[in-house]
């Protein structure tokens, strides 16, 4: 398994923000707040997840380069 990429720990520094910024407006009651941190966290979801795509793909790659060099 290789080292997470951008795509992965931008995903879950996004899923973090979200976090704070859902709990924040779920404390003061503001409901715009809370929205835009459970949208964070989807998004942040999504890139996490296309990051680790990125991430297989050029494993399998690496393992077909060195398959083919034997």
């Amino acid at each position: 398994m290789g080292a997470p990429n951008r795509d992965e720990v931008e995903g879950k520094f996004d899923q973090a923000k979200g976090s704070i910024k859902e709990g924040f407006g779920r404390a003061t009651g503001d409901e715009e707040m809370e929205a835009e941190g459970t949208a964070d966290k989807v998004k942040g979801d999504l890139q996490e997840g296309w990051g680790g795509t990125k991430r297989k793909v050029g494993d399998i790659m690496e393992d077909v380069g060195d398959a083919i060099r034997r």
